[in-house]
């Protein structure tokens, strides 16, 4: 399936307006919403794990590839989503967890963790040698010296084919990367770097003499995209829209470059035009994550002010309060994010565009309240005067006929509010 990828962007550099959405989630209830999204839909499912989330020592996750791919394909087999449509990636592979180590040790962790990916049946894969290892300077925009980066990539695409051609399967690549590496948001519009068209033009032309100095011809056939940074981000509580004239020249010099489309990073929140803008303007890959597991928060929420209409107060799940104590006396994913008074702090650490909150739904006892909470409201149909008051566009989803008045389907659908987004972006229905 990783030829779709190639097939997307070639009818997107054609000016066929289509393009692909990747979730990048490790969220049970994100994935399973995308399943059934995908599956309703008949359409190719790009799902994504990152350099961070996952690597051979399991990663912030605890899940190394291996791990991850059979979590997504047992997903897919409880939904009957054929396997043929879906397509797994891997995000900032490359030395960006080592960064603190010599080139020697970060490079090797790097290529046990490429080889690691395909072995495990990953078939896109983002190649990011972007960022400095050890002691190593930058140039005075923060930037590694370009033709190292190139060479590293080199090197880490030809650990993936070695591994590929194995496993006999041709893995679809992208290359550069946004700046930051992978990281927090931005603060202000001021701390947006956008990418150069001559930083463009070079990153292609480095990277691919490196890949032929390596006889990875073949691979650079399969390279489908190069990452940018177009303006498009967003910060703790202001999303930074995309503007078209802004990328202009970016847009102009990928014209010169046959068979490779830019792919797209941080487009969460952004407006539904936008995001089909860019796929106009060759974004033919946009990547969403946060804002997948916000409208998750979004929906929980809503279900437990629900919860207490209907529930004896004794057997209440407090879920808000359970998860408000777990992230105050566990703050190491948010606690250098969120700053102010210790209000814009609590506001944050629930309702930031940021969705530090995402860490921590995986924790024991967030879990369990989570848990009671779906239990609760499925012991009898929820009312749907009620539905109409805290979650009004799955109410209408239920009085048109679309979804079952189901805890999940619910939840599913409130996610599924931001899958049609990028559904209409891309060139869906």
């Amino acid at each position: 399936m990783g030829n779709a990828i190639q097939d997307i962007v070639i009818n997107n550099k054609l000016g066929k307006e289509t393009g692909i959405f990747s979730v990048c989630s490790a969220n049970e209830f994100v994935l399973k919403a995308s399943v059934n999204f995908a599956k309703k839909n008949n359409s190719v499912l790009l799902i994504e794990a990152t350099s961070n989330q996952v690597d051979q020592y399991g990663g912030y996750t605890g899940l190394t590839p291996k791990d991850f791919a059979n979590y997504v394909n047992r997903i897919a087999e409880e939904f009957n989503f054929p396997p043929e449509k879906l397509i797994l990636g891997g995000d900032h592979l490359g030395p960006n967890r080592w960064q603190k180590e010599d080139e020697d040790s970060a490079m090797r962790k790097a290529k046990v963790q490429i080889k690691d990916y395909i072995e495990a049946g990953f078939t896109k894969i983002h190649l990011d040698a972007s960022m400095p290892l050890g002691n190593e300077s930058t140039n005075s925009n923060g930037l590694l010296n370009a033709e190292t980066v190139a060479f590293r990539a080199a090197r880490l695409c030809e650990t993936a084919e070695r591994s590929a051609s194995v496993k006999n399967i041709k893995p679809v690549y992208v290359i550069g990367t946004d700046v930051p590496i992978p990281g927090g948001a931005k603060e202000k519009e001021d701390d947006i770097r956008i990418t150069s068209p001559e930083e463009l033009a070079e990153t292609i032309n480095i990277t691919r003499e490196k890949f032929y100095e390596r006889r990875l011809e073949s691979a650079w056939e399969r390279v489908a995209a190069v990452v940018v940074q177009p303006g498009v981000e967003f910060s703790d509580a202001q999303v930074f829209d995309y503007e078209r004239n802004k990328a202009t020249k970016l847009v102009e010099t990928i014209s010169r470059f046959d068979g490779i489309a830019f792919e797209a990073h941080s487009t969460d929140y952004q407006r539904a035009e936008n995001l089909k803008e860019m796929v106009k303007d060759n974004f033919a890959i946009l990547k969403v994550g946060p804002w997948l597991t916000f409208a998750l928060r979004e929906a929980l929420f809503a279900l437990e002010l629900i919860e207490r209409e209907l529930i004896p107060s004794d057997s209440l799940s407090h879920l808000r309060e359970t998860i408000n104590k777990v992230m105050s006396d566990n703050p190491e994913h948010w606690v250098n994010h969120y700053h102010g008074s210790e209000i814009e702090k609590k506001i944050s650490r629930i309702y930031s565009y940021s969705d530090r909150i995402r860490y921590y739904w995986t924790n024991q006892k967030v879990s369990e309240s989570v848990s009671k909470l779906i239990r609760n409201l499925s012991k009898n149909r929820i009312p749907l005067t009620l539905l109409s008051q805290f979650l009004p566009n799955q109410y209408d989803e239920i009085r048109n006929g679309k979804i079952t008045n189901n805890i999940e389907n619910i939840i599913y659908s409130k996610i599924e509010d931001v899958l049609k987004i990028y559904q209409y972006a891309t060139g869906g229905k």
